[in-house]
């Protein structure tokens, strides 16, 4: 039986040859469980749409177009472009972080025009959750279903570990002279945590007016939220807890190997992974995979608190002559009330322990240890914020100069604080609309805090 082709379209940095877990999981589990043929084409903001319109069309030829698109990190430039295709009869599916909230679009918006109005003019359809929900819907060709548009794929939050093992590394494209060229993968990730602890349990918080907004302070939005108030994804997964160290050695060994025989380097999805790090180790070790190079994305308090196990794991990893690099830290601020608003969960102070101790370990495992943005590491700083004042800009100044933070932790550009309207500060926003009878700028899934309506704030 001749098979069905689909593609999966997904933002990606120009000039990297990373991997990309939930798209590249999603193509393998379609590949593997359906009549379907999947590759995942990366889409850079510089690449010409038309052009990777044109190229898409020439990989289906004479079959309708199926096309998924994931990790579209709010760019309008996609949500267009898969407009287009919708338009010209092609079956779109909207698919990763956010897909079902991005899909009906900002809370309200039918009773307020200015809000985010969601994209089902530009999708068929969009998929929540596990990947595998959709495989009863790829049971035939799409051109064989007689129903018109589905909307939103009810969806199911069960994390089933069978399908999060089996993900493969060699159908990653990329657009060069016209064509889709095979993109190798040089850095691949393993899901070892789904969700972020941080995001296990709902609080309740104060969270300050902007300052230009700001008259007392008694002017402040209370609210319930889990985890960090500007993470969507800690309103997209929650926390469901980690994998088997089985599922978890599975995926490294369906890593691509390097000319010497390790396997890629990779980053381990776990917000909290210091503490699991020896067991790893030791098992990969009497499993006889050679690894290169571990990437860790952690919460400053947790690895502090880890630095018993992480000294631990890294002596092992001297003697399997692995590399681990802390390749971010999300410090966002290094001043308590921005810490605050953000709803981190953790102090300036705690941000400098972990500083410190990222600074000690170079020292004690110079050939082991990695951190500094010279070895590649992209540490979080964010700002401008809302909540800038002379106070909290002047605390930031003073310990970037003191620590000297500008030498090796923080990044060239610092990232403007992002809010997508599905999270705590979504709320947060429309809340202050309300009380103050203003309008903040909507930029597709984002809201413009910096701008009231003609009037920029920052």
């Amino acid at each position: 039986m001749k098979r069905e082709k689909m593609a999966i379209v997904t933002g990606y940095m120009e000039g990297e040859s990373y991997g990309l877990l939930g798209p590249q999981l999603a193509a393998s589990i379609i590949q593997e469980a359906s009549i379907y043929d999947c590759i995942v084409v990366t889409a850079t903001r510089e690449h010409d749409k038309n052009i990777l319109k044109n190229t898409l069309y020439d990989y289906f030829g004479d079959r309708r177009p199926v096309i998924g698109f994931s990790y579209l990190a709010g760019r309008t430039d996609l949500f267009s472009l898969a407009r287009d295709f919708k338009e010209d009869g092609s079956f779109t599916i909207l698919a990763g972080p956010q897909a079902d909230v991005d899909f009906v679009g900002e809370k309200g918006w039918q009773d307020h025009p200015h809000y985010f109005q969601g994209l089902s003019s530009c999708f068929s359809m969009a998929v929540h959750g596990p990947a595998e929900q959709i495989l009863p819907f790829l049971d035939r060709p799409i051109d064989q279903k007689t129903f018109s548009d589905p909307g939103l794929l009810d969806a199911s939050s069960i994390w089933n570990e069978e399908f999060l093992t089996k993900v493969r590394w060699d159908h990653l494209y990329r657009l060069t002279g016209g064509a889709l060229a095979p993109l190798l993968v040089t850095t691949g990730q393993v899901l070892q945590q789904i969700g972020c602890p941080h995001a296990s349990q709902t609080r309740t918080i104060e969270i300050d007016y902007p300052l230009s907004l700001h008259k007392n302070e008694k002017d402040k939005v209370r609210l319930p939220l889990k985890g960090c108030s500007f993470c969507d994804v800690a309103i997209d997964k929650g926390f469901h807890g980690g994998l088997s160290l089985d599922a978890v050695l599975e995926q490294i060994q369906r890593l691509p190997e390097r000319g010497d025989g390790r396997k890629i380097p990779f980053e381990l999805i776990n917000e909290n992974a210091v503490p699991g790090l020896p067991a790893l180790l030791n098992e990969v070790t009497a499993k006889g995979i050679r690894l290169s190079q571990i990437n860790l994305t952690l919460r400053a308090d947790w690895f502090v608190l880890g630095e018993k196990i992480l000294r631990e794991a890294l002596a092992l990893a001297g003697a399997l002559d692995v590399r681990i690099l802390l390749g971010s830290v999300g410090f966002e601020s290094f001043d308590d009330r921005i810490l605050s608003n953000l709803h981190k969960g953790l102090d300036a102070e705690t941000n400098l322990r972990a500083v410190t101790l990222m600074r000690d370990l170079k020292h004690e495992f110079p050939d082991r240890w990695a951190y500094s943005r010279q070895e590649g590491a992209v540490h979080g700083f964010i700002h401008p914020t809302p909540w800038d004042t002379n106070e909290t800009e002047s605390n930031n100044r003073r310990i970037i100069s003191l620590y000297g933070l500008l030498n090796d932790i923080l990044p060239e550009r610092s990232v403007p604080l992002i809010i997508h309207h599905a999270s705590a500060l979504g709320d947060w926003a429309r809340e202050i609309e309300r009380r103050e009878s203003v309008q903040f700028k909507r930029e597709g899934s984002t809201i413009g805090w910096w701008q009231v309506g003609d009037r920029f704030i920052i």
